[in-house]
């Protein structure tokens, strides 16, 4: 892999894209940057607040415009589960590097995903966790360069199989 490219964690919301992301960061000697945690920063709100208060819609805007700000190079990238909603963001995001999808299966997610009101999850209006799931499921297969199956392992398989796949 090109030294410069960033490495790029996409996934369903619960996949361990920030997790992962650190883990990956430090074993490759790569800067790390969770793209949640910048619009929160950008905002002065939590996830959750931004969605409660001004909708999906806006949320998704914020989320655009914080990626295509990036201008980082050799990190590793932990972005939001909604991120491929964007296909501005996504364009920004493959152009400096590689998208890695992390791949849970629903009833992992759901498990994983206990304190769904506080998490700041993207859900439209009347929408169910299963929909959004089935929803976001091509857009992450469309926008894969690398896909890692992550049921039911680890944190340290996750990262060395990731490592492997670059």
């Amino acid at each position: 892999m090109e030294q410069q490219r960033n490495i790029v964690l996409i996934g369903m919301p619960g996949a361990g894209k920030s997790t992962v992301g650190v883990v990956l960061a430090k074993a490759l000697g790569m800067r790390f940057v969770d793209t949640d945690l910048l619009i929160q920063e950008k905002a002065g709100r939590m996830l959750q607040e931004i969605l409660n208060e001004d909708g999906s819609d806006s949320f998704r805007r914020l989320e655009e415009e914080v990626i295509l700000s990036l201008r980082t190079r050799r990190a590793v990238i932990a972005t939001g589960g909604s991120v491929v909603y964007s296909k501005k963001a996504m364009a920004h995001l493959g152009a400096g590097g590689v998208i890695v999808y992390l791949e849970i299966p629903y009833a992992e997610m759901e498990a994983r995903l206990k304190n769904i009101t506080t998490r700041g999850i993207v859900l439209l209006p009347g929408q169910s966790l299963r929909e959004m799931y089935d929803e976001r499921i091509p857009l992450y297969e469309r926008y894969a360069d690398i896909t890692i199956a992550c049921r039911g392992k680890d944190l340290e398989s996750v990262v060395e199989d990731l490592i492997g796949a670059l």
